[in-house]
């Protein structure tokens, strides 16, 4: 009996990059993509909404005339050194958006990523995303801001490649976002967000 196999058997339930982007430009709701495998995202609370809000308008505000500009959680950022498509939920690009295809709906280049915590998302995004965000070459800062307590953290990436931890606990407490060059208040980030 011959057991020889000409061709690798394929993985179990596995979904190539070019299917994971062909279902998901044509489903309604987000999946993210990683190995393999497609993660389908969660909906998200009114507090994790207004924080978004309120980062993507205070950025937008602060960055007019500059070379960069925030996307909201549409855009699906693509890590070309470990294959993760994911949608964070702002994502700020200094110069050209850097795209995969003629879709021009997944970038490469972001330099800032922030992801509000939502209690079902918060070890993931700490965690093995954060780990996977870090392969991007040009991304220099990655902020998470927590949607149940008042607490912001920035990791800002130095020139030996390791990262450091800046926190942000108190409601007059300046974050500086040294990529772009841009102060943003905890007051601005919380604004109408009630714990």
């Amino acid at each position: 009996m011959d057991t020889r196999f000409d061709e690798p058997a394929p993985k179990y339930n596995y979904i190539s990059p070019e299917e994971y982007l062909a279902r998901e430009r044509a489903s309604s709701v987000k999946h993210e993509y990683y190995d393999g495998h497609i993660l389908l995202m969660s909906g998200a609370s009114i507090a994790h909404n207004e924080i978004a809000r309120n980062l993507l308008v205070a950025l937008t505000s602060k960055m007019k005339g500059k070379n960069c500009r925030p996307y909201g959680s549409d855009l699906k950022v693509h890590v070309r050194e470990n294959g993760l498509f994911a949608y964070p939920d702002i994502s700020v690009i200094c110069g050209e958006p850097e795209t995969t295809d003629a879709f021009k709906d997944v970038v490469t280049n972001p330099v800032v990523l922030f992801e509000v915590l939502s209690p079902s998302t918060r070890n993931y995004d700490r965690g093995q995303k954060f780990y996977l965000y870090r392969s991007i070459p040009l991304l220099r800062e990655y902020i998470l801001v927590d949607s149940q307590s008042l607490l912001l953290e920035l990791f800002r990436k130095n020139t030996d490649e390791s990262w450091t931890l800046h926190e942000y606990k108190k409601d007059l407490d300046k974050v500086y976002i040294e990529a772009l060059d841009v102060y943003l208040t905890m007051q601005e980030v919380y604004e109408n967000v009630n714990f």
